[in-house]
C-alpha cells in the first residue's frame, strides 16, 4: 500500500500535495515539509448523539476559579484560574515563562492543589536548581521530564491532577504520528487530546508556546483557536521588567495587563506600574511629555520623549518611533506642520516611550504632538502635567474612554495639572475630579498655547 504523503507548511498551516518554494498562503518560503497523511481516528472519540436544546433548558454553571498568589495574574485571566480551562503563554527564549509557572505552581500548592509539572526541555535537576533559587521547599508538586504525548496522558490518568503544566508544547510529539515533533501535525495533536483530557477531567491546563523571529505564536493560528485563553510574556533583555498581557480570554476581558520585575528570587508583581516607569523622568527636559494611557483596564503613565535635531541626509530626514504606531506618529507631525505651522524639512524625529514601554491606543496623540512641539521650542513642559487626547486629522482633540480612571491615576501621583480633551471634562462629575485642575481644550491650537 502506498504512503499518502502532503505538504504542510510550518508557518499558517496550509497543506498541498506537491512540494512548492513558497506558500500560497502566507508568503513565506521554505516552510513547506513532508508529512504522512495519517487516516487513523483519533483515540479517545466516542460517536454520541445529542439533540439540539432551547436555550431556557441549558444548566447554569458556575465557573470556579481557583486564586493563585500572585493578584496580578489572577487578574489577566480575569478573576482566577478556571477548572478545565486551557491557557496558552507564549514568549521569546529566556523571558521567564517557565520560572513565571513555576511561581504559579508553587502557589498553587501551598494552597493544597495537585499540579503536575511536564517539562520537555529541561531535565529534573535543571527544575530542582530553579526551584532552589525561587524558594521552593517541600510543596506537593509532581515534575515530569517527557515528550511522549501518550506517556504524559497515561501520567494524568494515574495522578489525577487538578492543575497541568506542559512546557513546552513544540517538545512534545504523538508516537501514532510519523511526522516530527513541532510541526504541525504534531502541535495540533498534542493540542486537541490535551484539550479533550482537560475538559473531561476539568483540569486547568498551561501549555508554553515558543515565539517565532516575527514575534508570533509558533504552530499554526488554529492552536490560538483551540486554546481558552492567549498570554504573551514580553519584555525586552535590557531591562528588568515583563508584561504579560492577553490576546484573548473566554472567561474575561482582553487587553488586560500585568507587570513583573525580574529578581535573583524570581518575577515580582509591580504594584504602583506609573511609579515604576516614571521613576527616572527628568525634571525640565525638552521633549518630555507625561500621557495617561490605558492597558487593559489598567490606567498607566508614561513618558514620551521627543527629539527633533538636524538632518545629515537633507533629501530624506529620518522619522524614528520606538514603542509607538510609526504611521500615526508621521500622521501627527503633518498635523503639526499643516495646522501650526512649524516644518520638519531637514529634520530628523525621534520619538520613543521612556523604559521600553509600547503605548498602541490613539489617547497618546496630545502627548506625541506636545513632546514634538517642545523639542522643537526647546522649551520644557511643567513637570507636574500630564495630558491625554486623540487628534483627528483636522486638529480636533476628541474624547476618549475612560476618563476617570486617568484622572485618578495622575492624581494618585502628584500631578496637579492635567490637559484634557473639552468633551471628556464636560463629561465628568464633581466626585470624578479626583483633586486635581482639569483643563480641557478643542483642538492643537488651544493646546499649543497653554505652554508656547
Amino acid at each position: 500500500m502506498k504512503t499518502k504523503v502532503s505538504f504542510v507548511c510550518q508557518s499558517c498551516g496550509f497543506q498541498t500535495p506537491k512540494w512548492m518554494g513558497r506558500c500560497p498562503s502566507c508568503g513565506e518560503w521554505n516552510t513547506l515539509i513532508e508529512e504522512v497523511v495519517e487516516e487513523e481516528s483519533s483515540p479517545g472519540l466516542s460517536l454520541t448523539t445529542s439533540a439540539p436544546v432551547l436555550y431556557g433548558e441549558i444548566k447554569e454553571v458556575t465557573q470556579q476559579r481557583i486564586q493563585t498568589g500572585i493578584n496580578d495574574f489572577n487578574q489577566v485571566l480575569g478573576g482566577g484560574i478556571v477548572k478545565g480551562s486551557l491557557v496558552l503563554i507564549g514568549g521569546e527564549p529566556g523571558i521567564g515563562k517557565s520560572t513565571l509557572m513555576l511561581q504559579i505552581s508553587r502557589d498553587l500548592a501551598s494552597h493544597q492543589k495537585k499540579v503536575l509539572y511536564v517539562s520537555g526541555e529541561e531535565s529534573l535537576e535543571q527544575i530542582k536548581l530553579r526551584g532552589e533559587r525561587l524558594g521552593l521547599r517541600q510543596e506537593k508538586i509532581y515534575f515530569f521530564s517527557e515528550t511522549i504525548l501518550e506517556r504524559i496522558l497515561q501520567a494524568v490518568e494515574n495522578l489525577s491532577p487538578e492543575i497541568l503544566i506542559l512546557d513546552s508544547v513544540q517538545t512534545v510529539y504523538s508516537s501514532q504520528l510519523t511526522s516530527s515533533p513541532g510541526t504541525i501535525s504534531q502541535v495540533r495533536e498534542v493540542a486537541n487530546r490535551i484539550f479533550r483530557q482537560a475538559k473531561a477531567r476539568e483540569m486547568a491546563t498551561f501549555l508554553i508556546g515558543h515565539i517565532t523571529k516575527e514575534g508570533t505564536l509558533a504552530g499554526p493560528k488554529s492552536l490560538e483557536h483551540i486554546v481558552d485563553v492567549v498570554l504573551s510574556f514580553e519584555g525586552e533583555r535590557d531591562h528588568s521588567y515583563r508584561v504579560l498581557r492577553v490576546l484573548k480570554n473566554r472567561f474575561g476581558p482582553v487587553s488586560e495587563l500585568a507587570i513583573f520585575e525580574m529578581s535573583e528570587e524570581g518575577l515580582k508583581s509591580v504594584e504602583n506600574p506609573s511609579a515604576f516607569f516614571l521613576r527616572e523622568r527628568p525634571g525640565h527636559e525638552p521633549g518630555s511629555v507625561v500621557v495617561c494611557t490605558l492597558k487593559g483596564t489598567r490606567p498607566l503613565l508614561a513618558e514620551i520623549q521627543a527629539l527633533v535635531s538636524s538632518s545629515l541626509f537633507l533629501g530624506n530626514p529620518r522619522r524614528m518611533t520606538v514603542g509607538l504606531d510609526r504611521f500615526r506618529a508621521a500622521m501627527l507631525m503633518a498635523i503639526v506642520e499643516k495646522k501650526l505651522g512649524y516644518s520638519f524639512a531637514g529634520e530628523d524625529v525621534y520619538l520613543n516611550v521612556a523604559g521600553g514601554l509600547a503605548i498602541e491606543e490613539p489617547a497618546a496623540d496630545l502627548g506625541i504632538l506636545l513632546a514634538v512641539v517642545s523639542s522643537v521650542k526647546n522649551r520644557a513642559l511643567p513637570p507636574e502635567v500630564a495630558v491625554f487626547g486623540e487628534i483627528g486629522l483636522s486638529g480636533e482633540i476628541r474624547s476618549v474612554t475612560q476618563p476617570g480612571l486617568r484622572i485618578k491615576e495622575a492624581a494618585s501621583l502628584g500631578f496637579k495639572t492635567l490637559i484634557l480633551p473639552q468633551g471628556n471634562k464636560n463629561a465628568l462629575t464633581q466626585e470624578k475630579r479626583a483633586g486635581i485642575e482639569l483643563i480641557g481644550v478643542k483642538d492643537v491650537r488651544q493646546a499649543i498655547k497653554l505652554f508656547f
